[in-house]
């Protein structure tokens, strides 16, 4: 069980978002022994400084301004230790004071400050996809010289990490099932989707969640992301990933069994779970979360993917199968694309093309090297731009 005499600091990289407020609801919900030890955020200071204030970290980091002190001044009555600039979060995540690291900032301006956390050995809380889709072998060889440990706060691999503790290895797994709400338009029309506004593809029927992470889940992007990423999490072969659309987001993934026995995790769509069980993981506790009332009825249901409707997940398996800078310039081509997208100056569904045209294009190298992953990211984002004239 959880030893309460036991501290455990953590640190929050990405404090403002929607992963960083719940991981903030979620240790103030569960109190000792865990402390908000760090939090961090790039720009919405005003909602850093209200953190900082309520939860009274002993440090906090702004990575997207210089040192400020007009801009942070309501910080001036709390003791906690100012940072300033992205090079701060791997001071921080380095500090032998830090037990856990929650991965949270959206994108691959997430990647150094994991692999840090990664390479000092700590307990790292994965939100960010893109660590693993960019630099998945680089961060999992880290980790076995490390000891560091993954726990996966995505919805999705949190439910395949919890099903697989069914078995006694992978080699017991016949095939894991991601579930994926659809997005906003899953009910759109795949001949209207090119008309699709940026309001339209934010208007998630389940989720709340970030501009970015909620297109992705419009073109289903993001699932093509988690493919990747549960390769490298759970050691699979892209050929034992299947993907299903479930609008419910009950169902949050699934493992089947070379017996035949699937085995699901199940809850209402509430991130505070998945996160609450990658800080107090091996242990179970009582926490915020929201439960199924199984005193009323409910139906789910699921449907196979289109891959004609959704090209973005076709280039996931792609990329999974390939290995090498693939994942890299895929990541940094779509968030290329999203931004377009999202500023009014190409339509919904340039998105997958677009990235497509990138990944195709582009020189693939089997072994990169990080500094070489990071050059093909800026690549793919500057030949993305070219490439739609912008």
């Amino acid at each position: 069980m959880l030893d309460s005499g036991k501290r455990r600091n953590v640190a929050i990289l990405g404090s403002t978002g929607s992963v960083g407020r719940s991981t903030l609801d979620v240790i103030k919900c569960l109190g000792e022994p865990f402390s908000v030890w760090a939090i961090s955020a790039h720009q919405q200071i005003e909602l850093f400084e209200e953190q900082i204030f309520k939860h009274q970290p002993q440090h906090a980091a702004l990575t997207g301004i210089s040192k400020d002190p007009s801009a942070t001044s309501s910080g001036n009555r709390s003791k906690t230790q100012r940072h300033y600039g992205s090079d701060s979060l791997v001071e921080l995540v380095s500090s032998p004071e830090v037990d856990i690291v929650v991965a949270a900032i959206v994108g691959s301006a997430g990647l150094v400050s994991a692999l840090e956390a990664v390479r000092h050995g700590k307990t790292l809380a994965l939100a960010n996809k893109e660590a693993l889709v960019v630099a998945g072998p680089i961060m999992m060889d880290l980790a076995k010289t490390s000891g560091a440990t993954f726990l996966p706060i995505d919805s999705e691999h949190s439910a395949i990490f919890q099903a697989m503790r069914s078995g006694r290895s992978v080699q017991e797994v016949k095939r894991v099932i991601l579930t994926a709400s659809g997005g906003s338009l899953r009910d759109w029309p795949r001949e209207k989707l090119a008309e699709a506004t940026v309001e339209d593809a934010l208007a998630h029927p389940t989720w709340s969640m970030g501009r970015k992470i909620t297109v992705d889940s419009a073109t289903m992007m993001n699932k093509a992301l988690e493919v990747i990423e549960a390769k490298w999490l759970f050691g699979l072969d892209p050929s034992k990933i299947s993907v299903v659309v479930h609008p419910q987001s009950i169902i949050h993934s699934m493992v089947e069994f070379v017996d035949g026995s699937v085995i699901a995790q199940l809850s209402p769509p509430d991130m505070r779970l998945p996160i609450q069980y990658a800080l107090t993981f091996p242990d179970r506790l009582p926490g915020p979360a929201k439960t199924i009332d199984w005193t009323q009825s409910f139906a789910m249901d699921w449907t196979p993917i289109d891959l004609e409707r959704y090209p973005a997940l076709q280039l996931g398996f792609e990329v999974a199968a390939a290995g090498g800078t693939s994942g890299s310039v895929l990541n940094g081509a779509n968030e290329a694309a999203v931004e377009l997208f999202l500023t009014h100056r190409i339509a919904f569904t340039d998105i997958a093309k677009l990235a497509k045209k990138v990944l195709d294009y582009h020189d693939f190298d089997p072994s990169p090297t990080l500094k070489h992953l990071i050059d093909m990211d800026q690549w793919a984002r500057k030949e993305l731009n070219r490439i739609a004239g912008c």
